[in-house]
């Protein structure tokens, strides 16, 4: 019975995410874990791996679309390799539930605190270990609620604290019978709020100039992109989408939306490049690129460039698993087409790499799957007047997992106080202001230009300035000090 009800709270998280945005069932999803694991302490990493298998299961059931549709692999592999993934993945969970298990206090207040900042960690820790999947976090669910004012001051994580604290305060209040231990939690579980509420007041950055942009959808299917015979019609679509808008301060095509290789490409940027040029336009695009690297060895690269008034490179620089390289090569290359594509052989370009000009202001770039990264987005966003990010989603259908991007997305415009140009080959193709709002979208699987304005931002918020540093730092802090009190005490 418990099990199945960890496995039941960890699929009610994704549903307070994109595209369902039902926030509040995120709260019941992290404060029902909280309770079974504070009420149930034996095999607790059982009832974590429960949760996190429901989590990802239905958090992350797009992996399946790419897997099955594009790696042309049968429904029983596809099915069976999704299996794999989320169960791998539901060890995040499973060493948070275990954690928590041996630092208890079995007092509530002290073991709401612990929930929260393990929960935090293990978040945080998605950012990074294996190259990461920081997908799912609890605080994304909150960029329309008050916590999302949170965010431009620790990004997401804080705003995840924030939702978590406030939702396992509120099981402590049921917890215990102790009217001090309740008013306590009472109060923690309201703080939160007061200071998103708060958060909101300061003005962290402002509106230095505006600007013309035009973002083109192509809307190319992916089952045909890459035929050596489409190359010329699917630049010749974007070429017709982008007539009559040359005229905007900034144009943009997505990822790879030119699918001949960078070096077989030269003819056709002089072309753009020329055009922009005497249309007093920046184009930015995506292309892909073979290249040899000092070892020697010819590696792919997904680049976007800046061509018209604008200038620069930007190459791809977090890579995606599977899809971009192979882990586990030895054993998985060959198994499925999708393990084999030639960008599955990539190569990241250098961490640090200067920003696109784009005919006076500079532009952070991040292409597709590095925008869910906030410390990657903040590394350059500090230095831009304006976020870049440009993608191509079509490997995952109609499935959640375009909606969940788009969601991230502005999440990071919101961190950075900077506006967020977004665009992709079939959708979400957006313009999302420097408070993470939508202020304008094309429709999905529809070829289409999406004009409009935008801002040129100053100014640094306390995340852009600080990264994620003094969270972080609060964390462990109180971490530290739970477990000094559990050893003082002589917990068990």
């Amino acid at each position: 019975m418990r099990f199945g009800l960890a496995l039941a709270f960890g699929a009610l998280l994704p549903l307070s995410l994109a595209p369902f945005d039902l926030w509040p069932l995120g709260a019941v999803s992290v404060a029902g874990w909280f309770y079974l694991l504070y009420r149930e302490p034996s095999r607790c990493w059982l009832l974590g791996w429960f949760y996190g298998v429901g989590k990802y299961a239905v958090g992350a059931s797009w992996i399946y679309v790419s897997i099955n549709r594009f790696g042309n692999a049968p429904p029983p592999l596809a099915a069976f390799l999704v299996v794999l993934f989320v169960a791998g993945l539901a060890l995040f969970p499973l060493l948070n539930a275990w954690l928590f298990q041996r630092l208890r206090n079995s007092r509530p207040l002290a073991d709401g605190l612990l929930f929260a900042g393990l929960l935090v960690g293990f978040e945080w820790l998605l950012t990074w270990v294996l190259t990461g999947f920081p997908w799912l976090f609890v605080g994304y669910a909150h960029l329309d609620t008050v916590l999302g004012n949170l965010a431009p001051l620790g990004s997401v994580l804080l705003v995840s604290f924030a939702l978590t604290l406030s939702a396992v305060m509120l099981v402590v209040v049921f917890l215990t019978a102790e009217l001090r231990i309740r008013s306590t939690a009472m109060l923690l579980a309201v703080l939160p709020w007061l200071a998103g509420w708060v958060g909101g007041l300061p003005v962290w950055v402002e509106d230095s100039a505006r600007r013309e942009v035009a973002l083109i959808q192509g809307n190319v299917d992916q089952a045909s992109k890459w035929l050596p015979e489409n190359r010329g019609p699917i630049y010749r679509r974007y070429l017709r989408l982008t007539e009559g808008h040359w005229d905007a301060d900034l144009v943009i095509w997505p990822e790879a939306a030119i699918t001949f290789m960078a070096h077989e490409a030269t003819r056709i940027l002089g072309q753009l490049d020329a055009k922009g040029e005497s249309n007093g336009s920046a184009l930015v695009l995506g292309l892909p690129a073979l290249e040899r690297v000092p070892h020697g060895d010819v590696v792919f690269r997904n680049t976007a460039v800046a061509l018209g008034i604008g200038s620069g490179r930007y190459v791809k620089r977090r890579l995606v698993p599977f899809g971009e390289y192979v882990p586990l090569e030895d054993l998985l290359r060959g198994l499925i087409e999708f393990f084999d594509l030639p960008m599955s052989h990539s190569e990241p370009g250098n961490w640090h790499q200067p920003l696109l000009d784009i005919g006076g202001p500079r532009a952070a770039m991040a292409i597709c799957y590095e925008v869910v990264y906030p410390g990657l987005v903040r590394e350059q966003a500090r230095q831009s007047d304006v976020l870049l990010t440009i993608s191509n989603d079509t490997w995952f259908g109609r499935s959640l997992g375009p909606l969940q991007h788009q969601q991230m997305a502005r999440m990071r415009a919101l961190e950075n106080g900077r506006w967020m140009l977004r665009g992709t080959n079939n959708g979400v193709t957006a313009i999302i202001d420097h408070t993470g709002q939508v202020r304008a979208s094309l429709p999905r699987f529809q070829e289409g230009a999406l004009r409009g304005e935008f801002a040129l931002m100053t100014g640094l918020t306390p995340f852009a300035r600080f990264g994620q540093t003094p969270v972080l730092g609060l964390l462990l802090l109180m971490l530290g000090v739970l477990v000094y009190l559990k050893v003082r005490r002589g917990g068990s």
